[in-house]
């Protein structure tokens, strides 16, 4: 990829995943409820609200009104813009300093960088989450918060918890951003350039990082679902008086407990969703991503 300052990849790579957002956010909040629907109930056992991608759209729709389709919005577009702007920016340092040019280097730089992300953006996701989860009491999955805003959250959260309180559920953030975004920068970066090398699409034309995003896509959802559906049951358990959570101890212990009460297919709920938002969201801010750096490009040589 050509260099800019990792200034500006910070303003560009931030302001593309929050205008990705704006038209994916309501793919995850029918993600988040699949992913809360029978939290460590045995299949068949518990009701399912939420049947489906389009069931569940129309459910959410009838339950919330339409704008509960964009339910925490706010909170999603903070956590994009944070954790994008870090990762965007560690990710230009790193091609920088050549990391990205030795073997894995991508891969590596890339889950450096998203775990960076991931923790500066982590209470802007609890937050997301919890917001996200709220619905009416027919409809309720997962604990319910019962926040009325995103400052009113934070300020609830920090006053009951503490600073630390936050950050809570942050072991199972990193590892999903990681994994994510380890798969969605090496593999957009290659994809892109075998892309270019066959010649079938212009060289500096969109649908090149267009197709690079669809290869990503599918990259992001296969090694992050797992970890997603672990994050989401972090991020939204209930909480005892110190802080710890009550269902959950970190993140392993969160996956062994799905695997073992509610099988092993549990760690992909939402899949159909979480490949509807991760898909886009990943072309979209990929896509975005590179025609702004294309215009940043343009701008610099214009003016040297």
């Amino acid at each position: 990829m050509d260099t800019v300052p990792p200034a500006v990849d910070l303003v560009l790579g931030a302001s593309a995943c929050c205008l990705a957002c704006v038209f994916t956010n309501p793919l995850e909040v029918v993600k988040t409820r699949l992913q809360l629907q029978g939290e460590l109930q045995a299949r068949g056992t518990y009701p399912r609200p939420y049947r489906g991608f389009v069931a569940s759209v129309a459910a959410v729709a009838r339950a919330d009104g339409l704008w509960g389709l964009q339910k925490g919005l706010a909170a999603g577009l903070l956590y994009q813009g944070l954790m994008n702007g870090v990762r965007f920016y560690c990710y230009s340092l790193a091609c920088q300093t050549g990391l990205s040019q030795q073997p894995g280097g991508t891969v590596v730089a890339g889950a450096i960088a998203g775990a960076l992300g991931a923790f500066v953006g982590s209470p802007a996701y609890l937050v997301k989450t919890q917001l996200q989860a709220q619905t009416v009491a027919a409809m309720a999955v997962g604990h319910q918060h019962h926040h009325q805003s995103v400052l009113g959250a934070l300020e609830t959260i920090w006053q009951q918890q503490g600073p630390s309180g936050l950050w809570r559920g942050v072991g199972g953030a990193v590892p999903r951003v990681m994994v994510g975004s380890a798969a969605q920068l090496a593999t957009f970066a290659s994809a892109k350039a075998w892309v270019q090398e066959q010649q079938w699409l212009p060289e500096d034309s969109w649908l090149v990082a267009l197709a690079g995003g669809m290869i990503s896509s599918v990259a992001v959802v296969a090694v992050m679902t797992p970890f997603d559906v672990a994050s989401t049951r972090l991020y939204n358990q209930p909480v005892d008086g110190a802080g710890r959570g009550q269902l959950y101890e970190g993140l392993t212990d969160c996956l062994v407990k799905i695997w073992r009460q509610e099988g092993p297919l549990a760690l992909y709920k939402g899949l159909g969703p979480a490949y509807l938002r991760l898909g886009p969201h990943t072309i979209l801010s990929m896509l975005f991503w590179d025609e702004l750096r294309k215009l940043a490009r343009r701008a610099q040589h214009q003016g040297t």
